[in-house]
Order: C-alpha cells, then sequence, then structure tokens
C-alpha cells in the first residue's frame, strides 16, 4: 500500500484537498481528528495533559478547555507547545500506525495521512509521497478569521508557531497551491492526484 502525506500551514487547504481525494475512493487518516479524539472528555491524552498544565485548562465537568489551552500553547513561549506536541504526537502517531495497518490488511492500494505537523512530528516517515498544500499568507488569514472566531493576529500566531511554508515545499515531493477559485483548485488538485499516481507506476 502506497501512503501520501498531504501536509501544509494552517489555513492552507489541505483539509478541502484531501476531502476531493477521499471522493475518489481513497480512504484518509487525519491527524487532527485522531487529536480531537484523544483530547475529547475521556480521551487518553487528558491525564498527561493534567499533570503537565494543570486543572485551569479544563471545564468543571472534567473536559478540556481548548480555549484556555490555546492561549497558553500560542502565547509566544514555544515551551509550552513543545509539552502538548511531546504528549500528542506519539499517540497520535501509534493510532495512525495502526489505522494504516487495517487499511493494509483490506487490500487498499492508496491512503492518505493528513498531517498538518508532517515535518515536525516525524511523521514523514510513514509516508511514501509528501504533497505540500499551499496558499499566501493573505489568503490563510482570510480563511482563518472567516471560518473562526480567531483576530488577525492570533491567525498569524497560529501560522507562526508552525514551520515556514517555504521549507515546507523544499521537503515535500509536490507542493500545490490553493489561491485560486474553489473550482480551480478541485480541478488542480485531483489533476495532481491522478499526476502522483501515474509517477508511482500504479
Amino acid at each position: 500500500m502506497r501512503v501520501v502525506a498531504i501536509t501544509g500551514g494552517i489555513g492552507s487547504g489541505k483539509t478541502t484537498v484531501a476531502g476531493w481525494i477521499a471522493e475518489t475512493g481513497v480512504p484518509v487518516i487525519d491527524a487532527d481528528r485522531i487529536s480531537r479524539a484523544l483530547t475529547a472528555k475521556g480521551g487518553d491524552a487528558l491525564p498527561p495533559i493534567r499533570q503537565a498544565f494543570g486543572d485551569g485548562v479544563f471545564c468543571a465537568d472534567g473536559a478540556l478547555n481548548r480555549e484556555a489551552l490555546a492561549a497558553l500553547v500560542f502565547a509566544g513561549d514555544s515551551a509550552p507547545r513543545e509539552t502538548l506536541n511531546g504528549i500528542l504526537h506519539p499517540m497520535v502517531i501509534a493510532r495512525m500506525r495502526r489505522e494504516l495497518e487495517t487499511l493494509k490488511k483490506n487490500g487498499k492500494s492508496y491512503a492518505v495521512i493528513e498531517v498538518p505537523l508532517l515535518y515536525e512530528s516525524g511523521m514523514e516517515s510513514m509516508a511514501d509521497t509528501v504533497l505540500c498544500v499551499t496558499a499566501s499568507e493573505e489568503t490563510r488569514i482570510r480563511r482563518l478569521t472567516e471560518r473562526s472566531s480567531l483576530t488577525r493576529e492570533q491567525a498569524v500566531a497560529r501560522m507562526r508557531a508552525q514551520q515556514e511554508t517555504k521549507r515546507t515545499e523544499e521537503l515535500a515531493d509536490y507542493v500545490l497551491s490553493t489561491d485560486g477559485p474553489i473550482k480551480t483548485n478541485r480541478e488542480n488538485a485531483l489533476l495532481l492526484w491522478r499526476q502522483i499516481i501515474n509517477e508511482s507506476g500504479e
């Protein structure tokens, strides 16, 4: 089974691109989905998060207070973010490996893993090919502020917390820009996906 990783900065459009590829019948494993499950109420990541960050990042009912945790993680000091990643990344990797193994046993020829922090987490080793989805800074800021309650300053802070887009582009095998109209972006994404399949010899 060939594994293609889709990565890119926050707001770049990687989830949308992964969704278009999923429509062709290719299974997509989303690292963010796994992370949300691990940090949902009763999730495996909650005890170590409480130990690392204290009761202040939890609600009275025991659920994770995501806004409080984000305020700590994106405040500027990288130490809290590194601590959180140190908790979550090994758990996400373990679960992703299990899901990939299941797909392989089920005879799938291809699988996509969508991982925002692909290189930062070391998950690129799980993929045969890497596709980096990019967009201009202004496009990304607009998307982030439109789809969430983030201010422009908060959006920029989250973008800066990730690896520079240029570096990710350099490391990836393929790069796809999503600065165009949605119809054009979809056409380009599916054309590139077909190119990836053809160049893999399948």
